[in-house]
């Protein structure tokens, strides 16, 4: 939004603005903030920060805690959430003491990653399109006491509603793909996202109802460079949840919050760029790619199971990551084929639209170290010249859950649990330190962050449906 700091505080003064509003990523990749007056957006800013304990949000070790925010001008953006007129920034983190910048901010990796491609001469840009899925609830409770677990969603959608009796317009198991009103009854709140998003800088391509019958939506932006794909990513996150909360609905994007129904998943759309020509494509070539993409997709599935460890980082992800929902279980690629993990999509056929699909993230990621992660794969498959076919990623353009289990069984399997993923991870990311884009001290603090604190937590809990299961025993 702004080039320089004078151009901010001039819109400050004439837009009245209150409040300075500071964002960054956490290690888990939520969103925290902290915020200023506007009295105190002053040149001095730039140049000192604002202090923060950078160990309470898992970016640094307690002892050397102290760290530092500096916003990014160019992501500025009117906060329509406020009372108070509010700009807010999404923040680079420097340290506190040196003010260099702090190499395991997730942000500043995904700055690395696209300086590294440069580097590598392959291209010289990135474009990036994440789907957003997401489930919108009228509420939501849940607890986890000593003696007592459980959950309870509510949607006004749902058919779990039509024995009650009502207006009769639910939408069936699996039955939301586009649905219309007034079946759809997000519509407006779906519009009025799409509109606060563009006000403050996104482009929307389109929304509508997704598959997930009660109250699963999908907004889509245009492809974008990387850096501004990860800070759309936080915004439609950000603006999704409040324009929700205000209307006495909340949002979620966790992968599968619903037994029986669709998964959110968030496929990463990606191609690469040379000199302003698509790196990726080839009109000679399987599903019109180059062999340079060929050799990308050869490295994101061979480096598979190892990227599901940032890309779907959450126990809750291989809910999702099961047979029958669309939701890719095996490595291979495909023209159009939706229970592939690389899609190429059949209607991309323009030259500069030639793309490729990575379809097992999900949002429960850090969206920064995804995009970084799945950049640092295809550069090495392309380094190493990793031939997708030779090395039996396909292409299978059949339905593979229509196969035996021994016709299965020759397809690499993706990871069925976090730590499966986390385990492959911590055998293969050598990828992931080329150019330092990634550090063996971030990784290894992510992988003991989620299996410490997520995976060992839900394991060593007793699952309510274990109660119907064994109780009687």
């Amino acid at each position: 939004m702004f080039t320089t700091f004078e151009e901010a505080r001039r819109y400050v003064e004439e837009n009245n603005v209150q409040m300075i509003d500071l964002k960054f990523a956490d290690l888990g990749g939520r969103w925290r903030h902290l915020t200023i007056p506007q009295s105190q957006f002053t040149p001095a800013l730039m140049e000192d920060g604002v202090g923060f304990d950078g160990s309470a949000v898992g970016l640094k070790s307690v002892k050397a805690g102290d760290m530092v925010l500096v916003p990014d001008l160019a992501t500025g953006f009117a906060d329509p959430f406020w009372d108070a007129p509010t700009l807010s920034f999404i923040c680079a983190t420097l340290e506190a003491d040196t003010k260099a910048i702090f190499p395991n901010d997730p942000r500043n990796i995904a700055l690395r990653a696209e300086e590294h491609l440069v580097e590598s001469g392959v291209a010289d840009r990135s474009l990036w399109g994440p789907e957003f899925e997401f489930y919108v609830f009228d509420s939501v409770a849940y607890e986890n006491e000593m003696n007592r677990s459980g959950y309870n969603v509510e949607s006004g959608e749902a058919a779990w509603h039509s024995g009650a009796g009502g207006h009769g317009h639910y939408i069936p198991l699996h039955g939301g793909y586009h649905a219309i009103p007034p079946k759809d009854t997000l519509y407006n709140l779906r519009a009025e996202m799409s509109l606060r998003l563009q006000e403050m800088g996104v482009p929307v391509k389109y929304h509508h109802h997704e598959v997930g019958g009660p109250g699963q939506c999908e907004i889509e932006t245009p492809l974008m460079g990387l850096m501004e794909a990860g800070d759309t990513t936080m915004i439609v996150k950000y603006v999704t949840k409040m324009v929700a909360h205000r209307r006495d609905q909340t949002t979620t994007f966790m992968p599968k919050p619903l037994y029986g129904e669709a998964g959110s998943g968030m496929h990463f759309h990606q191609h690469l760029f040379k000199g302003g020509q698509n790196v990726f494509y080839d009109p000679a070539g399987y599903g019109l790619l180059s062999q340079t993409a060929l050799h990308y997709v050869g490295g994101l599935l061979f480096h598979g199971p190892a990227l599901l460890g940032l890309t779907s980082p959450s126990t809750n992800s291989y809910r999702r990551l099961v047979p029958g929902f669309e939701a890719p279980v095996n490595a291979f690629f495909s023209v159009g084929n939706r229970s592939a993990a690389v899609r190429i999509p059949r209607y991309a056929t323009q030259p500069d639209q030639v793309r490729i699909e990575f379809r097992p993230p999900d949002a429960a990621c850090n969206v920064y170290l995804a995009l970084a992660a799945q950049l640092l794969a295809g550069l090495d498959g392309i380094r190493r010249r990793i031939d997708p076919t030779e090395t039996g990623f396909g292409p299978i353009d059949a339905d593979i859950f229509s196969w035996t289990d021994e016709q299965r069984a020759t397809i690499l399997s993706l990871p069925v649990s976090l730590k499966e993923a986390l385990d492959a991870l911590a055998d293969d990311h050598d990828f992931l330190l080329a150019g330092d884009v990634f550090s063996e001290d971030l990784l290894e603090r992510w992988i003991a962050f989620k299996m410490d604190e997520e995976y060992y937590q839900v394991r060593n809990r007793p699952h309510p449906y274990e109660m119907e299961l064994y109780f009687d025993v």
